[in-house]
């Protein structure tokens, strides 16, 4: 894959075998496509989660997230208004705008693209390494908020507030 001229000028071909998998904040997060395959332009998770999985309130400096509702309903909370996008719903996110999520259906599925790349290098440092076959979340202690928040920093990612409440 190279980049040129602001485009990706080869193609990638992504089989489930040589994409990776984490535990993120509580949710399995496949990292369908990375940036190291797209030559930084896009990156493309899913996240397979339950009730109660979120983001404290956050904003991206440097990239704009994208929100696809495969299954499930989310509440969404940006630019000081509250959305509930369920199945089928597209949530756009400019970049350095403060927004949090979480899902409030028993359990959701969430693409989430990523333009340019980077947050899923972000996920694969703050996560634990999972098999694409794992159903069930190790037993881990939840991250410090404040390393986490030095973490995300470190990506582009500022912590601006707690994540929503259900």
């Amino acid at each position: 894959m190279t980049f040129q001229n602001g485009a990706v000028s080869t193609p990638a071909i992504l089989t489930s075998e040589s994409q990776q998998a984490v535990w993120f904040l509580g949710a399995l997060v496949r990292i369908r496509a990375g940036g190291d395959a797209t030559a930084g332009s896009l990156a493309v998770l899913e996240h397979q989660c339950e009730r109660g999985y979120g983001s404290p309130m956050h904003r991206h400096l440097a990239d704009e997230e994208t929100f696809f509702v495969i299954e499930g309903e989310l509440r969404v909370e940006v630019g000081g208004q509250v959305h509930t996008p369920g199945a089928g719903a597209v949530a756009v996110l400019p970049r350095g705008l403060p927004h949090a999520f979480v899902v409030t259906s028993p359990q959701a599925r969430v693409l989430t693209f990523h333009t340019p790349a980077g947050f899923d290098r972000f996920v694969l440092a703050a996560g634990t390494p999972a098999s694409l076959a794992d159903t069930m979340p190790p037993d881990e202690v939840p991250p410090d908020p404040a390393a986490l928040a030095a973490l995300a920093r470190s990506y582009g990612i500022e912590i601006v507030g707690p994540p929503p409440t259900l």
